[in-house]
Order: structure tokens, then sequence, then C-alpha cells
């Protein structure tokens, strides 16, 4: 028999937090983070996979959604905020270290976790996002914010610049408040989460009204999707709508902003030598990029030569030098594997 889901709701960083729980509760912890605009739900199946091999499995619904609170505050939903909501969800539970577990919106949120906390993170496995420093992080004196990266992309019509409440009137974008809301209005929330899980969503308008309020008899679920799945997704969002779900877009840029003095903070502020005590020396490099030894060959074999020499005949202690690309991009490639 699949492992029983127990919910019940934990404060955490301010805001009351629904969390679904399976398996048992001293087995080694996984935290599944869902995407838009999904629930805990979405993990069901991985869930009862892992929880009947002995892990205590951990799905929250994300900030905004479901029987999680949704502030009011657009500024509330940057990722910083998020990752604390994570961070205080495993204190309250008392958990140190976890797997983690991302999927699309997620995924971004498990990457920054990544950045931001790598002493909470055993080891990850995100979904349907790749890491992208460009998007995520601001970068350097050519960076480009990440709607206007999208909005060059794929224009103004397409979701996430929808969803910064715009509008499109005579080939010109305007703001106008409400406009996502209006598209994704509660009412239409089955019809929504209808197409939207059915065609596995896309950059069109998959929140436009049913014609001739339609009921979507005509969309065929795929064979993974049953219509007790879309009830479950429809009555949450019915109650709740999709505005703090959508509010996560509408930090896209705040997050580029804010990620990239955050990572200059861990590294300058003590935040790597705590995580590595043994380090001797921290060498910021401004300007190289990820290929660093052979971007700045000449550099690098300067500073590695440096060191070996004045530590002669002490081998058996440990020292680390770390020589880092100024915008930090080495930091989420070592989340891939378990951290030292």
């Amino acid at each position: 028999a699949a492992a029983a889901i127990r919910h019940r709701t934990v404060e955490a960083n301010g805001i009351a937090m629904h969390v679904a729980e399976s398996g048992p509760e001293d087995g080694p912890a996984v935290l599944f983070l869902h995407g838009f605009p999904e629930l805990w739900y979405s993990w069901r199946h991985q869930m009862a996979h892992l929880a009947a091999r002995g892990y205590r499995c951990v799905a929250p619904d994300l900030r905004g959604y479901g029987g999680t609170e949704a502030p009011a505050d657009v500024a509330s939903y940057t990722a910083f905020h998020v990752v604390g909501d994570a961070v205080a969800l495993l204190d309250a539970l008392g958990i140190g270290k976890v797997f983690v577990v991302g999927h699309d919106w997620g995924a971004i949120i498990a990457w920054y976790l990544c950045l931001f906390r790598p002493d909470r993170v055993t080891a990850l496995v995100n979904t349907s996002v790749a890491f992208m420093r460009h998007v995520f992080i601001r970068a350097g004196a050519a960076a480009v914010k990440t709607t206007d990266y999208f909005n060059q992309a794929y224009g103004p019509t397409y979701y996430i610049c929808r969803f910064q409440s715009s509008v499109l009137t005579n080939d010109e974008v305007v703001q106008e408040p409400g406009v996502a809301e209006k598209e994704f209005a509660p009412a239409h929330a089955r019809h929504l989460m209808t197409r939207i899980l059915s065609d596995r969503f896309s950059e069109r308008a998959a929140g436009k009204e049913p014609k001739d309020g339609g009921d979507d008899a005509d969309v065929a679920l795929p064979p993974w999707l049953t219509e007790a799945d879309i009830d479950y997704f429809a009555a949450a969002f019915e109650k709740t709508g999709f505005t703090g779900a959508i509010n996560y877009y509408r930090n896209m840029d705040r997050n580029w902003e804010l990620a990239a003095p955050g990572i200059q903070d861990y590294l300058h502020k003590g935040g790597l030598k705590a995580d590595v005590p043994l380090l001797e020396e921290l060498v910021v490099v401004p300007g190289a990029g990820h290929f660093i030894q052979q971007e700045r060959a000449q550099e690098v074999s300067d500073h590695i030569h440096d060191f070996i020499t004045v530590w002669p005949n002490r081998w058996i202690e440990i020292h680390r030098l770390s020589i880092l690309p100024s915008v930090g991009v080495l930091l989420p490639s070592g989340c891939l594997a378990r951290p030292l």
C-alpha cells in the first residue's frame, strides 16, 4: 500500500505554510518544490515512490499557492523570500540538510537555494528548468534584465511578459494592472488547469475564456492526468486565484538584481569562510568566466605557484585556495554534487 500523505500547517518565515509529508520521519529527507501553476500534489507519485523506500518526503505549497499564505505585497515573492520559506520550513520540521527536487519555478527556487544556502542542500535534482546565469543573476556591464531578455527573444505577448501586468494595444505594450488576473480569473480555474496541463504549457494565451462558455469537453486528457487530478487543482485555484503564483514572475527582474550582491556578500562577508573553515585565501578575478584557468592562464598559474610555495613540506595539512570568477558562476555547479 502507498504511504499515507500527512498534512499540516507550519509557521515559517512569518507565514503559515501548508506542507504534505509522507514516509518515516527518521528517514533521509527530500524537499519537493513545485512549479507554476501547481501544488504539492504535483509530487504525489514521487512521494509515494520514495516514501516506500524509507525517505521522508516533504512537499509544501509554495508561498501564494494552495493552503499556504499569500502576502498581498508583490515584492514579498522574491527568491530571497521563497528560499527563506524553505529554510524556515526545514528548521520548523527539525531537518538539517535535504535532497532537493524542483520543477519549473520550484527548480528556479532550488537553484537559488543552492546559491544562497548550500549548507542546507545534500544534493539537487532539477527538472524542466536548467541553470541560466543570465536570467537568474545580474552579471557584467552588458547584462540584460530578465524580462527584457524574454521580450527581445519572444515578444511582448510571451506569457512571462504578459504577467508583468501589461496589455498590447496597437502594437504598443501598456502597463495595466490586473491584466493577467483577468486572464487567469479564479472562475476559469478548471478551464485553465485542463488546458495548461493537457498542453504541458506553452507561451500561448492558455488562460483565455472558453468560446461561448465551453466546458473543455473537447479536450482529451493525457493518459497521466485524470479528472480527479483536474478537480484537485481547480478546487485550490478557484479558492485562492492565481495572483500569488503570477507574482513570482513579477519579481524576476528583482531577483536578477538582488542575486548578484547576494553572491558577493557570501564571498566577502564571511559566508564562504564559514562553510570552508580551512580556507586560507579567496581570490576573485574580476570579469573572468567559468573557464578561468584558460581565460586568465598566467594570473591563475601565478596564484597557484605562490600558494604552494608558501607551504613546503606541509602536505599533511589541508589548505584550500579558491579562485572564483567575480560572478560566482562556480557556485551553482557545486550543487550538482554532494557538498564537502
